[in-house]
């Protein structure tokens, strides 16, 4: 039977209805400060941490539950003799279960004006030790650091004799040491940004379940979704959902990518995503023509595409998109109007997502069996890259638009990567292939009687001319890609031949 608790919590959400059933039960609660005066609030009874060490709260509350009558009356073994009598030999009283969750590192360093002092003193010390030790002592003591937990423990304890099962104490203790992780991992995660450092000898990230997922990437496979705690407010994991089916695991995948398309535009803009590559993007005055302009890119592929939007829905904008098959529609807003219009199609999911996020932009972390690759996301723009034109005709005023489009898109297209483009929409996207010229013919037939005038953009350069004299062939005046190939005078010279205007960028844009 438990006849002791620990409480101290930052969060007091529902602290009172448990220490009203711990004292029900027969429990003795000792509580500390703020804690203490909110169970005391109450009506309850609660002993002063300092009356159990003989020591007063110090250094502003720094030091309070550091005490072996603490940390003793938690750690020690009830089936050993020799830690019962040092208990009894120090006048320890054990301690059965401890509620106990942190002060609040997270909420601190979210707010934009807190201090570094601030944030320091927001580190808890206490609270973790108490929690590892109850944790690592599970077998006598339990530990409770999630609120939503206080039911099952009051129901349990009533119904055995204010006692919790082996079970129960074991993946309370589970759940402890992965916040208390969790909590650790935040801390370092912001220290190591404060130090400056980049990529640090070990790397400690955590993530907060968002949901569990139906399934993953195929319907054999399990699948959940986690929040990254301080990740971007510009994400799909900070999404709001207005209406729709649950997101499924490739919905998400093709959210986030969809998303990263358009943050690209300052512009109204649109871009329809399929299996993580673009099939339309299109950029307006306005979102209804920026859609028409991505839909007309691929009428075709748009079927049951996700669409992401860097502006606001209109009703005449929900119209037309009401009559296509989609998935899900992404923008930072949609009126009334609009939400109606949609509102018939209710498996059709609405996302809200903010545009105007100004956190600096995550690293990127990709698994692989046995371990991880994280690299800084790709967020070179037009305007950071100098380039050159090695070509003897110039591209024009309207060419240089069009590759400035072509450009931003072919970043977020699947390696090998070509897309061909207007200066407002693309009209040929090959992704995802073995050879360059290969997707190139495939964003060529995709472009069909619209290449002519176009312009094309390669994710790298051309290992020889080939590409340069198709893409010629059919129409294409200007063409953007990196260079750096061994044979840029080949395809320099094809460019030559056909009057092609080429520019070198420098930069590569791979996307695997």
């Amino acid at each position: 039977m438990s006849k002791r608790a620990l409480i101290s919590v930052s969060d007091k959400t529902g602290i009172e209805q448990l220490a009203q059933s711990l004292v029900e039960a027969g429990v003795e609660i000792i509580s500390t400060g703020g804690t203490k005066r909110a169970i005391e609030a109450a009506g309850i009874h609660a002993i002063g941490i300092e009356e159990v060490t003989g020591f007063p709260e110090m250094m502003d509350g720094r030091v309070k539950t550091l005490h072996p009558r603490i940390h003793g009356g938690l750690l020690a073994l009830r089936n050993s003799s020799e830690h019962v009598k040092a208990l009894r030999d120090h006048e320890i009283q054990p301690i059965d279960l401890v509620i106990v969750n942190l002060y609040p590192f997270q909420e601190t360093i979210e707010n934009p004006d807190a201090t570094f002092e601030e944030a320091i003193e927001n580190i808890d010390i206490g609270g973790p030790s108490m929690i590892r030790s109850a944790a690592k002592n599970h077998r006598d003591v339990a530990v409770v650091v999630d609120p939503s937990d206080y039911p099952v423990v009051i129901e349990e304890m009533k119904a055995n004799d204010s006692e919790l099962s082996d079970e129960r104490k074991r993946k309370l203790a589970a759940k402890a040491f992965r916040h208390t992780a969790a909590y650790d991992a935040l801390i370092a995660e912001f220290l190591t940004k404060q130090s400056g450092e980049e990529y640090p000898e070990s790397l400690t990230v955590t993530y907060t379940k968002k949901q569990t997922l139906r399934y993953g990437e195929n319907p054999h496979q399990q699948a959940a979704f986690y929040e990254r705690p301080l990740g971007s407010q510009t994400s799909i994991a900070r999404a709001k959902q207005l209406q729709g089916k649950e997101l499924s695991y490739n919905n998400i995948n093709d959210a986030d990518a969809a998303v990263g398309v358009v943050k690209e535009f300052t512009k109204p803009a649109v871009a329809v995503i399929k299996h993580m590559n673009p099939c339309g993007v299109g950029i307006g005055e306005s979102i209804n023509d920026a859609f028409q302009k991505a839909y007309e890119a691929d009428p075709v592929s748009i079927f049951g595409g996700i669409i992401a939007c860097n502006g606001e829905i209109d009703a005449d904008t929900a119209v037309k998109m009401k009559e296509i098959f989609l998935e899900i529609i992404i923008a930072p807003s949609f009126t009334e109007e609009a939400k109606a219009i949609l509102k018939e199609k209710p498996n059709l999911r609405l996302l809200t997502i903010s545009f105007t996020d100004t956190q600096a932009l995550e690293q990127r972390i990709s698994t692989v069996s046995g371990g991880a690759l994280v690299q800084d996301t790709d967020t070179l723009s037009f305007e950071d890259v100098e380039t050159t034109i090695p070509t003897k005709r110039q591209p024009t005023e309207e060419e240089l638009r069009q590759l400035e489009m072509a450009w931003k898109v072919v970043k977020h297209v699947k390696s090998n990567a070509i897309v061909l483009a207007t200066s407002d929409r693309t009209i040929g996207i090959g992704a995802g292939q073995m050879n360059r010229v290969g997707a190139a013919k495939i964003a060529l037939e995709q472009a069909g009687d619209q290449v002519n005038g176009a312009v094309l953009a390669s994710d790298a350069f051309f290992p020889m001319g080939d590409t340069v004299e198709a893409a010629a062939k059919a129409g294409v005046r200007a063409i953007i890609q990196p260079g750096g190939s061994k044979r840029d005078q080949e395809s320099i010279d094809k460019a030559d031949e056909y009057g092609v205007a080429m520019i070198f960028t420098g930069v590569r844009h791979f996307k695997h």
